[in-house]
């Protein structure tokens, strides 16, 4: 079996077009994956001292977007949708802990589930990942009890997890997301097409 540790963030487009690639591995090869949170900008104030403002910040956000999208394999990226939105463009804290609420509810499957739909929440239907109601609606979506989720995502806990998950990327050199480390030893950084990430697998295997 292949122990895969795959770091990523809610708000990267980058993962959001490489989940489903590795979904569609994970079909093909016996993988034991394990989902660990990144935040590429874990506040408001994080956001705004990186890129300015929070509009800035949208601004410049959405323009990586269009490279996601140009990417995206089956083209769900809605980048135009997002620009009209007038809320501000979430930081990652919120949707990060919500994928660790989902986890203590319904363990590692269950937050893959979970990321991927509050992504698709975030990118293709243009939703408020920021908002606590629309990542507990989300949670309902994928099967989960809405008030446990909404006691586990409140917890201290997970920003203990989160602040571990950091610790863990750091000690194997992870600076962006999406990466992944195999079998605790190599690593694999971006979101790399289907047919090259099955055949680093295969090498591998």
């Amino acid at each position: 079996m292949i122990r895969i540790d795959f770091f990523h963030d809610v708000i990267c487009g980058w993962c959001y077009v490489f989940s489903p690639r590795l979904r569609k591995l994970a079909e093909e090869f016996d993988f034991d994956v394990h989902h660990h949170a990144f935040a590429l900008s874990a506040s408001r104030e994080e956001m705004i001292s990186k890129f300015g403002s929070m509009p800035q910040a949208k601004e410049i956000i959405l323009g990586h977007w269009e490279q996601c999208a140009l990417a995206d394999d089956a083209q769900r990226i809605n980048v135009e949708g997002m620009r009209q939105k007038a809320f501000e463009y979430p930081f990652s804290t919120p949707g990060l802990k919500a994928c660790k609420a989902a986890e203590k509810q319904g363990g590692e499957n269950t937050y893959w589930d979970y990321f991927d739909a509050v992504t698709h929440a975030h990118m293709s239907e243009n939703r408020n990942i920021g908002d606590l109601q629309v990542l507990a609606d989300i949670a309902e979506q994928v099967g989960l009890d809405k008030s446990i989720f909404l006691d586990d995502i409140n917890s201290t806990d997970r920003e203990v997890e989160i602040q571990r998950d950091r610790q863990l990327a750091q000690s194997y050199g992870v600076t962006s997301t999406p990466t992944l480390i195999i079998n605790k030893k190599w690593k694999i950084a971006g979101a790399v097409d289907y047919q090259m990430l099955k055949s680093a697998l295969g090498q591998i295997t």
